[in-house]
């Protein structure tokens, strides 16, 4: 009996399981996936759920269905290293498990390694589970009206100006504003802020990997929301305001937020969004790595030092096809993964995969309250140009993360 095991239950492998669901391994071929949630979120309507327009179910994948349709053995755990000369996943908990064939598809972390603080004081936005569960306890903190501060304005940070931070800025003060509303307030009172919401990005424009104007535009929807922008601002240091420090619960302690040219802000939250990394034990496990832990692999979506390993997703980066890490390369990286796994199993020659060249962006801003009406919107970027914020361009969005999530129901 050979083994073909699936690290993680990234958008690639969701992909290749419906796949192996439809198009079954050989009898002698043991499929096994291992993966330390039951349910994958799906990057593209996680948005839409911070905001609470989608429920918990409408954006995740169920694995443990996934894993039954492709008839895959599943188990829950944590992959913590490989042993590659025999051939074997560590896990937390489980005993090694023996593989023939190894595809990986876990993600990635915002690099906060260098920075003091970040790790005990501010919400990565990665891992997806974690980011969610500290997200649910502070909107319960803010629905029942404890979190506000009497002495100053709500204020959230936000570090890392890409896709993801500005998106992530937008829908917060979206969901934040709707529960003050729903308490009777109103997020201006007798022309102070009771909400304010910072950004803060290293670089000179939003939106780094996107031509310049597009940065541009972001920045000014951005300003137009009154969202505060710090761009060229590199934060160095996060620490608790020690007039009000609480060593039992450090993240709902007032954090000071420092940057390198001296600026600094109390806040009451951060959420970190900066450049992702990998998780140690893949730089540690011995396969071939960039600079920043990423499995480097050829246009096969193979390992270029191990050939019997694959890898997709943000946790692989492509020697002769760079791309920036977005969910939307992984989904496309699905069933070439599914195709080459199929046929490295049964001694076939593997196919080549050409990603897109330009990626397609179309990024929520939250709602828009107009004459007692409200409704979501969303913008579009495509190279250089950007379009919105529309309401149109978000039924668009919502319709194909809608057919994305379909193909796992039932």
């Amino acid at each position: 009996m050979k083994n073909l095991v699936l690290i993680g239950g990234g958008h690639s492998h969701a992909i290749a399981l419906r796949l192996f669901g439809i198009y079954p391994l050989a009898t002698d071929i043991r499929l096994t996936l291992i993966t330390d949630v039951a349910n994958a979120p799906y990057s593209g309507m996680l948005p839409g759920h911070i905001l609470g327009y989608y429920s918990f179910q409408e954006c995740h994948i169920d694995l443990v269905n996934l894993a039954k349709f492709a008839q895959a053995d599943l188990i829950v755990d944590r992959a913590i290293n490989l042993d590659l000369a025999h051939k074997q996943v560590l896990c937390q908990n489980h005993a090694p498990i023996d593989f023939d064939w190894l595809s990986i598809d876990i993600g990635s972390t915002p690099d906060s390694s260098a920075i003091v603080g970040v790790d005990q004081y501010t919400i990565a936005a990665k891992p997806v589970p974690q980011f969610l569960t500290h997200w649910q306890q502070f909107l319960t903190s803010l629905e029942s009206a404890q979190t506000m501060p009497t002495d100053h304005p709500l204020r959230i940070g936000i570090v890392g100006g890409g896709a993801g931070g500005v998106e992530l800025a937008l829908t917060i003060k979206s969901r934040i504003e709707a529960i003050l509303r729903s308490q009777g307030l109103s997020p201006m009172v007798l022309g102070t802020q009771l909400l304010e919401i910072h950004l803060f990005h290293r670089q000179a424009t939003l939106m780094t990997g996107y031509p310049p104007n597009v940065g541009k535009r972001f920045e000014q929807i951005l300003l137009n929301q009154g969202i505060y922008v710090h761009l060229s601002e590199t934060v160095n240091f996060v620490k608790p305001d020690s007039d009000n420090l609480s060593e039992q619960y450090p993240l709902q302690t007032p954090k000071i937020i420092g940057c390198e040219s001296g600026f600094t802000l109390l806040c009451d939250r951060i959420f970190w969004l900066t450049n992702a990394m990998a998780p140690s034990w893949i730089r540690d496990s011995g396969l071939s790595t960039d600079q920043k832990s990423f499995i480097l692999i050829n246009n096969k979506l193979q390992s270029i030092s191990h050939p019997y390993i694959f890898a997709t997703g943000d946790i692989a980066s492509s020697i002769s096809h760079p791309r920036p890490k977005a969910g939307v390369f992984a989904v496309h990286q699905g069933k070439p993964l599914f195709k080459n796994l199929q046929r490295i199993s049964s001694g076939q020659p593997l196919l080549p995969f050409y990603p897109q060249k330009q990626h397609l962006s179309l990024i929520g801003t939250g709602y828009r309250i107009e004459s007692s009406e409200k409704y979501l919107q969303a913008i579009i970027a495509w190279g250089g140009l950007c379009f919105g914020p529309s309401k149109l361009l978000w039924f668009w969005k919502e319709s194909i993360d809608r057919q994305f999530m379909q193909q796992f129901r039932g």
